[in-house]
């Protein structure tokens, strides 16, 4: 005999459906405050895994508010001159760009960056 898959507002798992205006509290989300440059543990690797052999910069580690990783990223876009992206907690850099990355960090007061 065939199991049958369980039907019904059980298999649900919750509250499905409520005209009471409370029911559905969201929880507020907290505030990351971005630490200072000095206290970020940033790694700076060199990737080319699934990029057809191209190299890219990857720099990890950055811990904060997505406005201040998004304005980290453009800075360092542009002080490469080179196309990249910052998501996912990753700032991809297109290009061999590591000691280079690395120094700047060091030089912008994020002491706690390898070159990894």
């Amino acid at each position: 005999m065939s199991q049958q898959k369980k039907t019904g507002l059980s298999s649900l798992g919750g509250l499905v459906f409520s005209t009471n205006p409370d029911a559905m509290k969201e929880e507020p989300e907290e505030e990351i405050s971005t630490p200072e440059p000095r206290e970020q543990k940033l790694r700076v690797i060199l990737d080319r895994k699934q990029r057809a052999g191209k190299i890219v910069t990857l720099v990890e580690g950055f811990v904060g508010q997505e406005e201040d990783f998004q304005a980290l990223g453009k800075k360092i876009k542009t002080k490469c001159g080179t196309g990249g992206s910052a998501k996912d907690a990753v700032i991809l850099i297109q290009g061999d760009y590591k000691q280079k990355i690395a120094a700047w960090l060091i030089e912008w007061g994020y002491s706690k960056t390898k070159a990894v």
